[in-house]
């Protein structure tokens, strides 16, 4: 090992003889910032993954108003004598075809239907994860009513974290039912385990398939009807179509079938909607009364948190919308939550919601209040609550 070839050279130096030699490590801190690049990766996944849901709890900014303003006045529905009400069987109008007036009204009605408010655009984390979880069919479903305040109901409830809802009306179990479960199903949006799965079309609550229809579905479907004093509901009704066709008749003309006598007409959708009574009997057919739960729309404005109370604990979820949600709107009359889901900036119902009413013969409303009064009283005995 100690001889020396020419040159000086040790035997270990010969090119030939070379040895291998291993690869140099990399600098420590070169080690260290790609293991806090890993750390760090693995954090913000995580932190994204819990904020799919929870932000969406923050308090935000939602005007309650799927009626007209006048919806946040005391309700003025007569009570009714003590004692049980007796059951009074609805005679239904004859099939008879609608008056020439009524027509374009039920027309004008059905295209807003068709072109619900668009809700705000999701959020960045919202769209992250908008491939995740499955599409599910809706375990709850508001099937009414119509001017009740249901879109604001449903605005609500898209602020709770486990709540996910389709926002246009589906109309599928009225108007698309042969389109199949598949095709309803692909409407829906995608959960995550543990999150619920909602729709509202409140023309469902007046059709007569629907009830058989969902029970056929699931019998499990949980059911919420958003109830409002009929009279101001079939006034706000009008007032929608109003705004879509000017040159309706009056309001005090479609009531009556015959103004000399008082009689009502009931084939008229702004007055047959009201009578809650017959139409719960449909339902009550195929779901028990324990699977349905009754909003008070008047208490939604009066007391939104209360009533939306009501709602989470009938669907099982955790009271996450509370009094420190919401911020009274003075503008506009109405409740409002600061921020809506997915979105971070204050958010109201649009202009369409809360319109000013026509003014109507006060003769006509007190004959309307007379009409409804047995149809509400049955009502209230038949959901065991009073609504006033």
């Amino acid at each position: 090992m100690g001889q020396r070839l020419s040159g000086g050279r040790s035997c270990l130096d010969v090119p030939g003889r070379l040895l291998p030699q291993p690869p140099p490590s990399p600098p420590p801190v070169r080690r260290k910032l790609a293991l806090l690049f890993a750390m760090l990766c693995i954090w913000l996944y995580m932190f994204l993954y819990s904020c799919a849901g929870s932000c969406a709890a923050a308090p935000g900014l939602l005007l309650l108003g799927s009626g007209s303003r006048v919806a946040h006045a005391p309700p003025a529905l007569a009570p009714g004598p003590d004692g049980t009400a007796p059951r009074l069987p609805f005679q239904a109008a004859p099939a008879t075809p609608l008056a020439a007036g009524k027509e374009p009204a039920e027309g004008a009605a059905s295209q807003e239907e068709q072109s619900p408010e668009t809700p705000d655009s999701p959020s960045s984390i919202s769209s992250f994860f908008s491939g995740s979880g499955s599409k599910q069919l809706p375990q709850a479903i508001i099937i009414g009513v119509k001017k009740g305040g249901t879109r604001a109901l449903l605005e609500f409830l898209r602020v709770h974290p486990d709540v996910r809802a389709v926002g246009a009306e589906p109309h599928f179990f009225d108007r698309s039912y042969d389109k199949g479960l598949a095709w309803y199903r692909d409407l829906m949006p995608r959960t995550l385990e543990g999150q619920i799965t909602m729709e509202k079309t409140p023309s469902y609550f007046v059709t007569r398939e629907a009830p058989a229809r969902i029970s056929a579905m699931s019998k499990d479907t949980k059911l919420i009807v958003v109830v409002r004093d009929p009279v101001t509901r079939a006034i706000s009704d009008y007032t929608q179509t109003l705004s879509k066709r000017p040159d309706i008749p009056t309001f005090e003309s479609l009531t009556f079938r015959n103004r000399t006598t008082g009689l009502i007409d009931t084939s008229w959708s702004a007055i047959q909607i009201g009578i809650y009574a017959k139409h719960l009997e449909h339902w009550l057919r195929h779901f028990p009364i324990g699977q349905m739960l009754f909003v008070s729309g008047e208490r939604l404005i009066r007391d939104p948190a209360g009533e939306l109370g009501r709602v989470q604990d009938f669907l099982g979820l955790k009271r996450v919308i509370t009094d420190k949600h919401f911020y009274f709107n003075k503008t506009k009359g109405f409740p409002c939550l600061k921020k809506a889901e997915g979105s971070s900036k204050p958010h109201c119902l649009g202009k369409t919601k809360g319109r000013t009413h026509p003014e109507i013969d006060r003769d006509v409303v007190r004959k309307l209040r007379e009409f409804y009064r047995p149809f509400n009283l049955k009502f209230y005995q038949m959901t065991g609550r009073d609504f006033g």
